[in-house]
């Protein structure tokens, strides 16, 4: 157990699946009370089933529920001590294949759900001096094909994260943000399943082996991978970083593109 966690209280939103669900778990071993949140009751009540944790079904991106969750949080935990904001998804698109709803779909599950639970957090944070771990995506360094309101809503979450650091840090309050490449989640291994089938390849591994070809680490992230990332940043070992942006892709953000052709050629 983390000396620095172990009695703690985190919240983690879309903590059901995928990394978050990972985040949970490494959080709960580190002795945190953890309380996962999403809309889908039965995945968080697995989870915090097998932690030992709270599972609480809410909508992140909703202001009444952010606050219902934050108040009986209090009212059940006593304290908050780390908001890991996690929820995401949407945009998958063109912008002239985005109409209006499926924009405000892309920025409410991208950037809302984030703004909303961590507002609802903050005097429980000042008190605690406690932290918030943003979860962006190298989409929120760099634009991929046909995901327009993805990539904005990833990009908005590193201003959303510095906007926080800045305005809270004197209060003691850390926020800072990971930025994941491709993690083998379930969502992910449904994106590989299509993408194997559009391009003919011969399985879900041979999907994620294409697309990380020219990742340095030659692979994707395993969740429990992005977790660890999240623990150090609640913990009191990252201590003096706040408003940063820590990239966990395997080195896919250093890799100049237009020199790829000549790895390819043997040269």
């Amino acid at each position: 157990m983390d000396a620095d966690l172990n009695g703690h209280v985190v919240l983690v939103t879309g903590g059901g699946t995928g990394i978050g669900e990972a985040v949970a778990r490494r959080f709960a071993r580190e002795g945190a009370h953890v309380v996962v949140t999403g809309r889908r009751a039965e995945p968080l009540e697995r989870v915090a089933a097998e932690i030992g944790g709270t599972a609480i079904a809410a909508d992140a991106a909703d202001s009444a529920d952010a606050a219902a969750l934050v108040a009986r949080v209090l009212e059940e935990q006593g304290r908050l001590d780390v908001v890991v904001a996690n929820a995401g998804g949407h945009g998958f698109a063109t912008v002239a294949d985005t109409d209006d709803a499926a924009w405000e779909n892309a920025l409410r599950a991208n950037v809302t759900t984030a703004f909303v639970v961590v507002r609802a957090a903050l005097p429980a944070l000042i008190a605690a001096r406690g932290r918030v771990v943003v979860m962006s995506s190298i989409a929120g360094l760099a634009a991929g094909p046909s995901v327009a309101g993805y990539t904005v809503g990833k990009h908005a979450l590193i201003g959303l994260t510095r906007s926080l650091a800045r305005d809270y840090g004197r209060h003691g309050v850390r926020v800072n943000t990971v930025c994941p490449g491709w993690v083998a989640t379930p969502m992910a291994d449904d994106e590989m399943d299509a993408f194997a089938a559009a391009a003919g390849l011969t399985d879900r591994d041979e999907a994620y082996a294409t697309v990380t070809r020219d990742v340095p680490l030659a692979r994707p992230a395993q969740p429990d991978e992005i977790a660890a990332v999240v623990r150090f940043l609640a913990s009191r070992e990252s201590s003096y970083i706040t408003g940063a942006t820590v990239v966990a892709d395997g080195g896919a953000h250093i890799v100049d593109v237009p020199t790829i052709a000549f790895d390819h050629a043997g040269m």
